[in-house]
């Protein structure tokens, strides 16, 4: 995750977030790597996804910013290195920069378009999807009101863009989009939240208190996305572009 404020547990990072990559088929598609292409994977996580890329013919480079998820990454065999996806430091070396459920773990989108744009070749096309406006609203409320009540501010500064915002900066930074748009996608979590309270906003929950207040947001969501069978639903909503890197 390139940028991220916390580090990552990489073993209850495949535990509990395989969803993340499992659903990443849509914004491959929009990918649609072709065998030889050189590309940069940004925010890599645990090469999941970079694997899938590799395995269609391309010649896949991941970046992350967390040392335990690259070394997750390299233990499959995989080309990748730490680095902050926000100080990007290529010079037209890819065809494509792919990016799945990183994006939103830097807040300085500007800086990540400007150094992506960098490092595509002319013509080369930067492909996303990432945590769009409105994303786990009800998840970030019920956890900043738990933290409020304890006298504590939530430390979250993610950013989660409109697809107007997006294009904009995007344009802004030399790029041609392609679309770029706002998805709704109810998430089923299949270990339940807990679990992804504790694998997602680790880095933002006090030590001393990180099992009460887990118990109190759990809580405060329950009614609103947990099914009378006992089925959580996280409240994602995805960012997904196309840009190309024109002349």
């Amino acid at each position: 995750m390139t940028g991220a404020a916390q580090t990552w547990d990489a073993n209850a990072y495949a535990r509990d977030a395989a969803f993340v990559p499992a659903l990443g088929k849509a914004v491959l598609e929009l990918l649609d790597a072709a065998p030889g292409e050189r590309i940069l994977d940004l925010g890599c996580g645990d090469g999941v996804l970079t694997q899938r890329l590799a395995a269609a013919g391309a010649d896949v480079f991941g970046v992350d910013a967390d040392a335990g998820m690259v070394s997750a990454a390299t233990a499959k065999g995989l080309n990748v290195a730490v680095g902050d996806g926000q100080t990007l430091n290529y010079g037209a070396e890819f065809d494509a920069v792919f990016s799945n459920a990183a994006l939103h773990w830097m807040p300085d989108h500007a800086a990540v378009y400007r150094g992506v744009f960098r490092a595509l070749k002319p013509g080369g096309r930067f492909v996303a999807e990432c945590g769009g406006h409105g994303n786990i609203a009800a998840i970030r409320t019920a956890l900043r009101a738990v933290l409020a009540r304890r006298g504590l501010a939530s430390p979250d500064v993610q950013t989660y863009p409109t697809a107007l915002l997006a294009a904009r900066q995007l344009e802004v930074a030399g790029f041609s989009v392609e679309s770029c748009a706002v998805i709704p996608r109810q998430t089923p979590l299949p270990t339940g939240m807990a679990a992804w309270l504790t694998t997602f906003r680790h880095g933002f929950l006090p030590e001393a208190e990180r099992d009460e207040v887990v118990g109190e947001v759990v809580d405060l969501l329950r009614p609103s996305l947990c099914d009378a069978d006992g089925n959580w639903m996280a409240d994602y909503v995805r960012l997904r572009f196309r840009a190309v890197k024109h002349g």
